[in-house]
């Protein structure tokens, strides 16, 4: 359900607004008679397997082909930032 109200009605009714769009409403706003914006109620965030469900529904990421193996950490190279803040220095 949409209901349409100038920027003036919106600013003097904002708790009333406010009210109506947790109850589930979209409100639009106009300016001199033409929609400028719409008060719509906020999504939930989606988990990250959500979003990566959605992901791979509408084609942006694929699984890949080859072997999945474990990450590990590396070993720690010793002297490594010495030689990174050397490096950025010259």
């Amino acid at each position: 359900m949409t209901d349409l109200l100038s920027v003036y009605e919106a600013k003097t009714r904002f708790s009333e607004v406010i009210r109506q769009v947790r109850e589930g409403r979209t409100i639009t706003i106009s300016y001199r008679g033409e929609p400028v914006a719409e008060i719509r109620p906020a999504r939930k965030p989606e988990s990250f397997a959500a979003r990566l469900e959605n992901l791979r529904r509408r084609g942006i990421l694929t699984r890949s082909k080859g072997s999945h193996t474990e990450l590990t950490p590396g070993e720690p190279q010793p002297g490594a930032l010495d030689r990174f803040l050397s490096e950025r220095n010259e």
